[in-house]
């Protein structure tokens, strides 16, 4: 008679080496999980750092409601060539984002456009990229406001020695240089007409040179508008948010806005389409000599026509989702005052500044 045997089978026991593996696994994970909270929190507490409120506007929620919004974008003469003063915003550019349309207008100021600067204690009419020395972002987004009438919410500031920091981050930029020619205020650095790669510190030199350009600061602009074009290209590439946080931590000391740290992830996160489609213009103004009692001399200014200040108002409000509106501004007002004055004139030209508190 047969019997059962009263042994049950016992379970195979688990391999020394699957209990390894486990244990590698997870110290990998919660290795990986921890860097990416201490890389968050050092990008956070890095772009915390540099925001400065607008003391003139209240706190925007445009951007965290996932709204269309305008920021001035402000490149100022410091930090690079070892220049360490507060400086002039000598690039200017309206940045208009919608992330409904999926586009981005990049509209650049020249910086010897006439303007009346907004918040001075009294009339105040003189050169724009003056407007961030004389009263800082709050005076520079204000000025540009009411030069083209729109509503700028947002603003960011960032020094030259920033802008090599940022190009170099996300591995050099492409451009299209439009001519060759020599730097004589890089080393004589050597540009090809054509496609090139360049690095932060060749991008900044082809962003800032203007006199070896036929078409002078307007040239310049068309270069700058091309790097940032560039620049928003490779950011949207990123494929994780935690590769944008650490280009923000890398290049926080270079940068002020009133973006907080939530803001610029929530255009990492939501507005990433609208990078992919960037047109880009100029504020076009015409040269003319304005007279400086500072100076006792005629100054070179760029004095833009109420029909240009009038369209680039109109696409960038357009840009925003809004009607156009006439242009009113103290512009119009000096334009129609110099009477005489030729839009259309390549000879030398006088332009008058009336003063209305006189």
């Amino acid at each position: 008679m047969q019997t059962r045997s009263s042994r049950r089978q016992q379970p195979h026991s688990t391999k020394p080496w699957v209990k390894w593996l486990w244990l590698v696994i997870t110290v990998a994970l919660f290795s990986a999980g921890a860097y990416g909270l201490r890389l968050y929190s050092q990008a956070k507490y890095a772009i915390d750092s540099t925001y400065s409120g607008l003391k003139t506007q209240k706190v925007s929620t445009d951007i965290s409601n996932k709204k269309p919004f305008a920021a001035l974008l402000l490149g100022v003469d410091t930090g690079a060539l070892g220049r360490t003063y507060k400086g002039n915003s000598d690039t200017m550019i309206v940045a208009v984002v919608n992330p409904q349309k999926h586009t981005t207008k990049l509209i650049s100021i020249p910086r010897d456009t006439v303007a009346q600067l907004i918040g001075t204690k009294s009339f105040n009419m003189q050169k724009i990229n003056a407007a961030y020395n004389v009263g800082g972002s709050d005076m520079a987004i204000n000025t540009v406001s009411k030069l083209v009438n729109v509503p700028i919410k947002y603003y960011l500031t960032i020094n030259m020695g920033g802008l090599e920091k940022v190009v170099d981050d996300v591995g050099g930029v492409d451009v299209n240089v439009p001519f060759s020619y020599y730097d004589s205020h890089s080393n004589n650095k050597h540009f090809v007409k054509g496609k090139m790669h360049l690095n932060g510190e060749w991008a900044l030199a082809y962003a800032r040179m203007r006199h070896e350009d036929p078409q002078g600061d307007y040239g310049r602009q068309k270069r700058q508008q091309q790097v940032i074009k560039a620049i928003l290209k490779k950011a949207v590439s990123f494929s994780s948010l935690s590769h944008f946080t650490k280009l923000l931590d890398t290049v926080s000391s270079n940068i002020q806005t009133n973006l907080t740290f939530s803001d610029m992830q929530s255009i990492f996160l939501n507005y990433r389409s609208a990078a992919k489609n960037v047109s880009t213009g100029t504020l076009q103004g015409q040269s003319a000599g304005v007279y400086s009692s500072l100076y006792d001399t005629y100054l070179d200014y760029q004095i833009p026509s109420t029909d240009a200040m009038q369209k680039v108002s109109d696409e960038l409000r357009a840009a925003l989702g809004l009607k156009s509106e006439t242009i009113n501004n103290e512009n119009v007002k000096e334009n129609a005052a110099n009477s005489g004055f030729s839009w259309t004139s390549t000879a030398d030209q006088t332009y008058t500044i009336y003063n209305p508190d006189l």
